[in-house]
């Protein structure tokens, strides 16, 4: 297959693009690089099925060729960064999406965008399930990333609708793992970096609010399943396994071997409370089910930013 996938420089969209060109698929990358990063996709610079264009797709834009599937990954994902580009963010989840929306129908390619739990707010169900309608702030500074995301879901069944196109929509939860940035203001690279630093660990609020993580092979491996399925309508993707911020802080300080003490400040606006997927929908749909437990997941990791230039952090996690 031919397969293009936006965002192919950015963490989860390297990882994927791995995955596809290994399974013998040819990839054309779109990354306008706002926050993608050119190192997370050398490894397939000189792949002679891999193809790597710098484009935002919120901008016009010709690809010759047919293509067989379009992965819409495109997108700033962390609080620091779409905050810096609130409105990039909301381009690209509008005219980005709807861009790439013309792109398949143009040949009738199968077409996944990549949403996110966000879409939920800060959520007065829980766990979440795909049913749900969310709890979210239009007008909050977090609004930028959860309306652009919830606009390209809208979209994305407009399409299915009126042109029949083959559509799927995949809700991402926390995902982590090696090529995240360490400076992304996001909670598993944030506590990593300070762990490592011997910087104190920085909690916002008083550390009872819940998150889930997944392992980055884990969600690559439900986005594909996902791809070839039948389903129109949002699936969740994310570890069920749900832990307070502060839990999470002692296990990063205890993996790490640091001796950092935790400090609290003062909560961000519209954080989630809770955040677990309910993951019922995946397992019956596409047998998929996160295998990597969460210490094997954070050893990965943190082995990896061992190694990796640490900058300065700056950042709210979340």
């Amino acid at each position: 297959m031919r397969i293009v996938v936006s965002g192919a420089a950015g963490f989860i969209g390297s990882h994927l693009c791995d995955r596809l060109v290994a399974e013998g698929h040819t990839v054309v990358g779109l990354d306008s690089f706002i926050t993608g990063r050119r190192e997370n996709i050398a490894q397939l610079a000189d792949h002679p099925r891999f193809q790597l264009l710098q484009q935002d797709v919120s901008q016009p834009f010709e690809l010759p060729g047919p293509v067989d599937y379009v992965l819409h990954l495109a997108s700033p994902a962390s609080p620091k960064d779409y905050l810096e580009h609130p409105i990039a963010t909301l381009d690209t989840g509008s005219l980005g999406t709807r861009r790439m929306l013309e792109l398949a129908l143009r040949d009738r390619a199968r077409f996944l965008l990549t949403s996110t739990s966000e879409c939920y707010g800060d959520p007065l169900e829980h766990p979440q399930k795909e049913t749900y309608w969310g709890n979210v702030n239009p007008v909050g500074p977090r609004s930028c990333y959860d309306e652009s995301k919830r606009f390209a879901e809208a979209l994305t069944m407009a399409y299915h609708r009126v042109h029949g196109l083959e559509t799927n929509i995949a809700r991402i939860f926390n995902t982590y793992g090696p090529r995240m940035q360490l400076d992304d203001g996001r909670v598993v690279p944030a506590f990593i970096d300070q762990a490592l630093r011997g910087d104190p660990l920085t909690v916002y609020g008083n550390g009872s609010q819940t998150r889930s993580f997944c392992y980055v092979s884990d969600l690559v491996e439900g986005l594909c399943r996902l791809m070839d399925s039948g389903e129109r309508y949002p699936v969740n993707l994310g570890n069920p396994r749900e832990m307070t911020i502060r839990e999470f802080a002692e296990q990063i300080r205890r993996m790490t071997g640091s001796r950092s003490p935790v400090i609290f400040r003062e909560l961000p606006e519209d954080d989630p409370r809770q955040r677990r997927p309910d993951i019922s929908k995946a397992r019956r749909l596409l047998g998929w089910e996160p295998k990597v437990g969460l210490e094997e997941g954070l050893r990965m990791t943190i082995e990896y930013f061992r190694n990796a230039p640490r900058p300065a952090y700056t950042g709210s996690p979340s």
